[in-house]
């Protein structure tokens, strides 16, 4: 489903509704777009929707944030490696037994970290300054 944001708020909204519509146990979401795209204020909202109270901010440079809500929250960035070689050495399989929802920007940079099973969302600007937000692999109500 395609959805269009005209604000960050917009956007962290759209992000607490995918929250709330996920499946218990362990989750992946594999966030793609560009710089500026809104990944990280989809995470945001995310967030909010799992119960988390921490401020999230970008994990650019620590490659993983570990956040505690009502369900775990790994903020992964990706921006940042070469490979899924380079993921799996920072222990991303570890991430993903411990069955919480596993948020990763720049996906496209590790394909091979990804079963099929995840949910994708695409985020892209539109030219009028908004968001044009693709989620695929989750109902939202």
């Amino acid at each position: 489903m395609t959805y269009i944001t005209h604000s960050q708020q917009e956007t962290e909204q759209l992000g607490e509704r995918v929250a709330r519509a996920l499946p218990a146990g362990g989750v992946v979401l594999a966030l793609y777009g560009e710089l500026g795209a809104g990944k990280t204020a989809f995470v945001r909202g995310l967030a909010r929707g799992l119960g988390v109270t921490d401020a999230v901010t970008s994990p650019t440079f620590t490659i993983v944030n570990e956040l505690a809500g009502e369900r775990e929250l790994f903020h992964f960035d990706m921006y940042r490696l070469n490979s899924s070689d380079e993921l799996f050495d920072i222990g991303w399989e570890d991430y993903l037994a411990r069955g919480g929802v596993c948020a990763v920007e720049w996906s496209e940079n590790v394909p091979e970290a990804f079963d099929g099973t995840e949910i994708r969302v695409r985020l892209e600007k539109t030219g009028s300054g908004a968001r044009e937000i693709t989620v695929e692999g989750v109902e939202i109500c």
